[in-house]
């Protein structure tokens, strides 16, 4: 892939690009249906695009700008050597990257930025993501803590995952609190099983993203893949198995306490949550908030903080999380 620089003049910046191999097929993905992602990298960067073939040429009021949709650009077509479509999500990503460093743009490319899964690769999308991964390879015990839309869960599905792919764990258990978020379980139908599985959908979903769902009924009925309410851990002892915790703000002290003892040799797990959102009744203490306080520098334990800037859903999330942080702050200080 070649790129050359454009020039700058005293109002116009411009950024000429050709984008190699040239392929119809992978610049049509690239573009989009109509070139909505081309005109979604417009709208979103402030810059215009025209495009002849393999050349893009490039213009913005700003420099910076226009060389953030240069890079954008050439990352998204080096995407499409292995995807059949970039969407308007990926896009959005990256160009969420670019916004943190305008004047780069630079996508992180750390050898721990990419999880490869049978059906697709995750990638870290911030250094904090990058750090969560990192310590995730480097201890036994891991917490992910901060709001939704950060990648906690999705990461560390992809990370159990892959895991299990190359061997180094026999089996994946995926578990959660089963506490009512404003729902009573006692009007669902069915047995406990049932009633806490809407519960756990995000992480199947996150498993058929990355495995499909054939793969994932298979290895569910092998019980290769088990996925839980926390309440089924107690008494049990797991070993060579990657564990995540996910919504363990909503467990109590003696289920946190619980579930950590459960952890045995050659296992991983990840604990993720948001210590702001919890759905235990008024007054009860979470167990996630009381172990940062009595693990906080226990050795092989690690603890990656994320916070609204790491929020990769729409833009949209991000500023609505930042609105109630300031909300929150305000009435705490009211109070």
């Amino acid at each position: 892939m070649t790129t050359n620089s454009g020039e700058k003049n005293s109002s116009v910046a411009k950024r000429s690009i050709t984008l190699s191999p040239e392929d119809n097929q992978r610049l049509s993905i690239l573009c989009g249906p109509f070139d909505e992602n081309i005109k979604y990298i417009e709208k979103r960067l402030l810059v215009e695009i025209n495009r002849r073939g393999a050349m893009f040429n490039i213009r913005s009021d700003d420099e910076d700008r226009a060389q953030a949709a240069a890079n954008i650009l050439k990352y998204l077509y080096r995407d499409t050597e292995h995807q059949r479509d970039v969407n308007l999500e990926s896009v959005q990503l990256y160009i969420q990257e670019a916004s943190q460093d305008i004047a780069t743009a630079q996508p992180v490319e750390d050898i721990h930025a990419i999880i490869k899964t049978p059906k697709l690769q995750v990638k870290a999308r911030n250094q904090n993501q990058i750090l969560y991964l990192q310590r995730v390879k480097q201890h036994d015990i891991n917490f992910g803590i901060g709001p939704a839309g950060t990648g906690k869960t999705y990461l560390a599905v992809a990370c159990a995952v892959e895991a299990l792919q190359k061997e180094e764990v026999k089996r994946i258990l995926l578990v959660r609190p089963a506490v009512e978020a404003g729902e009573k379980l006692g009007f669902l139908p069915g047995d406990l099983a049932q009633k806490v599985d809407p519960y756990l959908r995000p992480l199947y979903d996150a498993l058929y993203d990355m495995l499909g769902f054939e793969q994932v009924a298979r290895l569910i009925e092998k019980n290769v893949i088990e996925i839980a309410p926390l309440a089924f851990m107690r008494g049990r002892t797991l070993n060579n198995a990657f564990i995540i915790l996910d919504e363990s703000q909503n467990t109590t002290p003696e289920q946190m306490k619980m579930f950590l003892t459960r952890i045995g040799f050659g296992s991983t797990a990840i604990i993720t949550g948001d210590i702001t959102q919890t759905d235990l009744p008024k007054g009860a203490k979470s167990g996630l908030s009381q172990c940062m306080d009595i693990l906080g520098g226990v050795a092989g334990i690690s603890v990656t903080s994320f916070n609204s800037k790491d929020v990769v859903r729409h833009p949209l999330v991000q500023r609505i999380v930042e609105a109630y942080d300031r909300f929150d702050s305000k009435g705490q200080k009211n109070g």
